[in-house]
Parts: structure tokens; sequence; C-alpha cells
């Protein structure tokens, strides 16, 4: 085989010979470099540095490679993947009789592993853990990427005692490469990538333990699970430590129930109970999407909540995700399904009838409840739920107003989240998973037009290589929180499949029957899970159009209650959100606790103010001068203009 090319991020080329690794490369290029190396990028793609630098399709076109080193932001996840297994290996050290079975996939922010334990772990020793890998570490022992047959691997973790590994060996496809890395006498099933030895991992910190069952099924043994993150340098650890517990500060599963707005309980798991405050709140969201939707062409439906399994087999749902739903039995062993996602619904709606290009685009939308059967090992507070609704919409389009539907769909997400007021998003394009349906040359049209929409939505072309669900390319917004967190919110996905499966049609302009283009999109996303990240986001201090109270008045005395129960009818009167505090503190207290209760406006009433027909207003957002009085009619005016327009005051 000829050298292949290799073309690095300045443009100059390489040629290297066949079988050469990022680390060679980077060796070539510089000792320095080697060194320094951590992972690369082939074609934007995060790699280990023992992997091939394999040459492009058609041959002799370049291979874009990147060298990652410590000054990448990537370099911490593939730092914390590294430590990761030194974890493992330190727990192995100090308890021989563990049995390792996975750690995370997501290594944007920690890393984690769960271990069957003769007895749960202590925070001892965690300590014991935490001071065993600083010995790892400096031993400086390099990591090895070994592909290995089922047979091979399975022999290796027979031997070591493994037996919860051997399962997950079982649940590799067949045909896939299994690959194990080894850094010392420690081994793992893993595809990497992973530092090039364990002393480039500069600052580690065991933050939690928790219980986990294994699989995720209460019905399996109960795992101990350490948390932990790890850094290219000391600094940016103590900066994510500071992150942690601003976060613990703004855990919603802790606000949430501080503000009475919902509560989660063992009688119903993973099924909020939304209390009036966070019901306001949900509802509040609805409406806003709701008043958006006559502007962009949706209509508002409603399917049944439960289905005959026919319809997801139809679509494709029961066979990959048959496990996450919940099903029953029906008259004459029919089997029912409760719905976990309106899209099959949408598109039997849509086919309920005959169609004509006239209509067209149909743009569905609905806020109905969905169920999945997530395992109880992994229901946290609202962001992981069993019970949810989405702000969904389905289009069915010809396809040439495919173009038109994409850019709407950017400035429904551009209006949404400047009014919600977060910070300017990164979009992706996710790209075709292993296990797909449709043509691949229906996904490859597809994923041209959504970085073609991107392009000119002027967003940077980025991509998510195979992390797009099974039916269609798919476009991910993403914004980062006040912490740092990236979280996926909106989605837009070109189904290439499910039009087929439903035999979709409509009549055209020239008379014949035609398969409408589909897409699926959502800007808020499930609204339990945007709920939470929400209340993160703001630390519970929403806007005043979305608060769920919106004022409280603050009686400084009690011979005042009866005013400021004539301000609380005159503010309700202009539908907006009031409540007394009639309780007989002090003001002072009055005020804090308003404070804590995250109230936007409290209005201070005394003599001057009853003598006057005035209030004293305090804004947690925004501003009015302190101290100032307002006839109560101005300030009326003056919150109904800001709920009106939903001026977003937490910007002010």
């Amino acid at each position: 085989m000829t050298e292949i090319r290799v073309r690095l991020p300045d443009g100059k080329m390489l040629a290297v010979p066949p079988g050469s690794t990022v680390l060679s490369v980077a060796e070539r290029i510089g000792p320095g470099l080697a060194r320094a190396a951590i992972a690369g990028r082939i074609g934007g793609r995060l790699v280990d540095l023992r992997e091939r630098v394999d040459p492009r399709e058609p041959v002799g076109d370049p291979v874009d490679l990147e060298i990652v080193t410590a000054r990448d932001p990537a370099a911490n996840e593939v730092i914390r993947h590294s430590a990761e297994h030194v974890m493992a290996d330190a727990v192995k050290r100090l308890f021989p009789t563990a049995q390792i079975d996975v750690g995370r996939t997501d290594h944007s922010e920690k890393f984690q592993y769960d271990f069957l334990v003769d007895r749960p772990f202590t925070p001892e020793d965690m300590e014991r853990i935490e001071k065993e890998m600083g010995t790892i570490i400096a031993e400086k022992s390099r990591f090895e990427r070994v592909v290995m047959t089922r047979e091979e691997a399975r022999e290796l973790f027979a031997g070591l005692g493994e037996e919860l590994k051997l399962s997950r060996l079982d649940d590799i496809p067949e045909g896939s490469e299994i690959t194990v890395f080894r850094h010392g006498d420690f081994a793992d099933l893993c595809r990497g990538p992973h530092v090039q030895q364990t002393g480039q991992i500069a600052a580690w910190k065991l933050f939690e333990l928790a219980g986990a069952y294994w699989r995720g099924d209460e019905q399996n043994p109960m795992l101990q699970r350490i948390y932990g993150t790890a850094f290219a340098s000391r600094r940016q650890l103590n900066e994510h430590l500071e992150r942690r517990e601003e976060a613990r500060r703004r855990d919603h599963r802790r606000v949430g129930v501080e503000l009475d707005l919902y509560f989660v309980d063992p009688i119903s798991p993973g099924s909020p109970f939304y209390l009036p405050k966070g019901l306001l709140l949900y509802n509040n969201l609805i409406d806003y999407m709701r008043s958006l939707y006559p502007r962009y062409g949706y209509q508002e439906v409603m399917t049944p909540q439960v289905f005959r399994t026919e319809l997801f087999k139809t679509s494709g749902h029961y066979a990959l995700f048959r496990d996450d739903m919940f099903l029953m039995q029906g008259d004459e062993g029919e089997e029912l399904a409760i719905k976990p996602m309106n899209c099959p619904g949408h598109c039997h709606l849509f086919g309920s009838r005959k169609r004509s290009y006239r209509e067209l685009p149909i743009r569905f939308a609905e806020f109905s409840r969905l169920h999945r059967n997530e395992r109880s090992g992994t229901l946290t507070g609202l962001s992981r739920v069993r019970s949810m609704a989405q702000d969904d919409g389905h289009v069915f389009c010809e396809p040439d107003q495919v173009p038109a539907e994409l850019d709407a769909f950017f400035a429904i997400t551009a209006e949404v989240y400047d009014v919600l007021g977060l910070p300017t998003p990164t979009v992706f394009v996710s790209t075709q998973p292993e296990h797909f349906t449709g043509e691949r040359a229906d996904w490859d049209e597809g994923v041209k037009a959504l970085l073609a929409a991107v392009e000119r939505a002027g967003f940077p072309r980025r991509v998510k290589q195979g992390e797009a669900a099974f039916y269609g390319p798919k476009i991910e917004v993403d914004f980062d929180d006040v912490l740092g967190r990236s979280w996926t919110l909106a989605t837009l996905q070109i189904d290439v499949s499910m039009p087929t499966r439903f035999g979709l049609r409509y009549v055209g302009r020239d008379g014949g029957l035609h398969q409408p283009a589909m897409l699926h999109r959502a800007i808020l996303g499930s609204l339990e899970r945007f709920i939470a990240l929400y209340i993160e986001q703001t630390g519970g201090d929403f806007p005043l159009w979305l608060a769920p109270l919106q004022a409280r008045v603050l009686p400084i005395t009690e011979r005042h209650v009866d005013y400021a129960r004539r301000v609380e009818a005159q503010l309700a009167g202009a539908k907006i959100r009031v409540d007394v505090d009639s309780r007989g503190e002090k003001l002072g207290f009055k005020v804090r606790d308003a404070e804590i209760q995250k109230v936007p406006v409290m209005l201070v009433v005394g003599d001057r103010e009853e003598a006057n027909g005035t209030v004293t207003p305090r804004r947690r957002q925004g501003s009015h001068p302190a101290g100032e009085p307002l006839a109560v009619d101005a300030l009326v005016a003056q919150m109904r203009q800001d709920i009106d327009t939903r001026r977003n005051t937490r910007r002010a």
C-alpha cells in the first residue's frame, strides 16, 4: 500500500507509512508534541492515540488529523476516562475480591465505576482508594490497547474471577471488535480513548458513593458506585469543585422541594407529583409554546394514551425499545402499550384520510403524557422520569418544503431561548447510528440538508458521529448552563423511515400519490427535564411572566393587613399571581422569607402607603428605586407590560 497522506490543522501535509497510529504521527511531528499527546481527532472524531490512521475513501483523500494535548478541552474527558480505570485498579488492589461492572460512557464531567463487594464502601474506604490512585498515577504505567477474540477475552476475565464482566462481554454483538485496555496488571473491556500513561492524570477527586442495582434492575444485586473526576491541572480541579458546590445549591431536587413545586414518592417511581406552584410553572411553559403555534402554523392534537402494539411494530419502535415500554394484555389476548412517544400516533393520524399537497405542510403538536419504563436505578428527580410530556411536533410536507421547515425550526428555537434567557447554543448534526432503518442514501441526503440548514442559521457545522436516533439524522441544539455543563434541548430529525413504514401518501400537483417528508421537532424537549435544567440554570429565580407567584404583599403590622388585601385584590383582578403575608412577623422576616421563596416582586405597605394608595416595591429582578412608593395602578400597568411581553427581567 502506498503511504497515507495526513493533513494537519495548519494545512501541512505529511506522508506516513501504512499502519501508522495517531501517536506515531505525533512522534514524527516532534518529540515534545508526542510527550504531551493525550488523544487525537480523525475527521473531527475523538480517538485513542493507539488508533491507526486509516486511509480515506475515495483512496487518496488525505486524513484530517489533530493531536489533542492538555490545552484542548476534550483532553479532560480522556483524562477522566483513564482515571476511571485507575480508580478500578485501586479498588482491586485494596479489595481483591471486588468484582468490576462498568464505567460511564459520558466523561464530560465525571467518571464512575460500579463494584460488587462483600460490604458497602465507607467514606474511609473512599479516602484509601483516592490515596491508592495517587500511587498508581505515580507509577506512570503506560496504557496498552489490545484487540482480542471473544474466547481470549472470556479466558482473561474468567481467570480474574470477573463474572460481571463475562456477562457484559456477552452484550457485545457478534462480529464487533473486542478491545481491552491494560495498564500495569489491570485490564478491562473498553473502547478508549485513554492517555498514554497514568502520570498524565494531574489532579483527581472522588466525591460520592451510591448504590446501584446491577443493570438498573431492582431484582439484581446492589452494587457500590463510586463517582469522581479528574483534570489536567489542580487549578481546573479546584474550579470544578467550586462549580459542584454551586450545583449542589442549585440542584433541582432540593430547590424544587424548597419552592413547593413538586415532589417524587416511592408510591409512583419516576412520576412527579406537581404541587400548585409547580403546575403553574408547567402550564405557563405550555401556554407560552401554544402562543407561538398560530404564528408558526402548528395545529394542536391529542392522540390516545394506549395503543395496540401493532402501531409500534409498524414504526419500528417495538423491535428496538420494547423493554422500555409499559405493556399490558387487553381483551382476547391483544397486547397493548402505553405510548412512550407521539410520532407513531401522528403518522396514523396523517394517514387516517386522504391528503392533498394543498394542505401541506401539516404541522401537528401535542403535549399529552408519555410513559417509558426507565430502570429504577436511573431515575433522578425530574431529569430522568417515567412519566413526562414533550413540546412535541411533527411536520409532514413536500420534499422541497423541507429547507423552509428547517429554517422555521431555528427561528422558533431562537425566539423561545431568547425569551427564556438561555445562553447562545452550540448546534450539532448527529449522523447514522450502528443500527438504523431506512436507506443509506436517504440518510446521506438528510445529513446534507441538516448541515446546510445549520449553516444558514449562522452556526458552525459540527457533527456527532453515529448519535442519531434509528429513524433519521438529527439536529441537536446544546447549551452550556451556568455551571459549565452541556445539555441538549431542542432537536429536529428528518425521518427517513416512518413515512415508508406507514405507507403515508398525499395527492401531488400531478394527481399522483407521493410520499411526504416527515420532521420530528421539539424545542424544550421533555418538559420535566427542561424544568429540572431551568430550575438549576436560574436557581429557581424565574422571570416574572413565568414565576408561579409573581408578587407578595407585605403589611408592616397587623393593622395594615386590610389594605394589603385590597392591594392583593387589585393585582389579582389584573390576573397577576399574588398573595399576602399576613403573619404577625417583623417586616425583615417577611422580606427574607419572600427572598427565599424567590418571589419576583415584594410590595411593602404601611401607614404612608395606605394613606396615599401606593405600595413600595422591592424587586428581586430588574430595577425599581428601592423605597420609592408607586401608585398601585402604575405598578399593575408596569407588571402587566412585563408579563404580557414576557420581558426577561432576569437580564434587566
